[in-house]
């Protein structure tokens, strides 16, 4: 589990986010988990939980898509710490915790940029087609009507 500097927020694996005791000693207070093909977490009652079961690739529903990083978009800006999960925690946890965090970036900032910020500060590997739905799905209309203008 790695914490993402500036923001209250961790990406890890299926494993980490069943580690309840680590969860709460890092202080996280939210588990977004995206893991497809693990059994869900069984959170204490103090933790919000929220699972959106992402296939690593394409031919996910773009509505659970856009759930899932506006979800972890709005954590982020209510400064909630909040741990992004998948299996390996270097795919589907990278790409909704990038476009979660490109709504914090300057207006110009493009997506590939958070992207690529992620994947060089900590283990990933992006499944390319993931990131196409992403931008075709979220960052196409929030654009014009999810992103406040600064």
């Amino acid at each position: 589990m790695r914490r993402i500097e500036g923001f209250p927020l961790w990406i890890g694996t299926a494993r980490d986010a069943r580690d309840i005791k680590g969860v709460l000693a890092a202080g996280i207070e939210a588990v977004v988990d995206l893991a497809m093909m693990c059994e869900p977490v069984t959170p204490t009652r103090e933790l919000v939980y929220l699972r959106f079961p992402l296939v690593d690739g394409e031919g996910n529903p773009p509505w659970m898509i856009c759930s899932a990083v506006h979800a972890v978009k709005a954590l982020v800006r209510l400064n909630v710490p909040t741990l992004v999960a998948c299996d390996g925690g270097m795919s589907r946890a990278v790409v909704i915790a990038a476009a979660a965090m490109w709504f914090q970036m300057p207006l110009k900032t493009p997506p590939d940029e958070v992207l690529v910020k992620l994947a060089v500060d900590g283990p990933a590997d992006v499944h390319p087609l993931l990131w196409v739905d992403v931008k075709r799905f979220v960052f196409a209309c929030s654009e014009a009507f999810y992103r406040p203008r600064e």
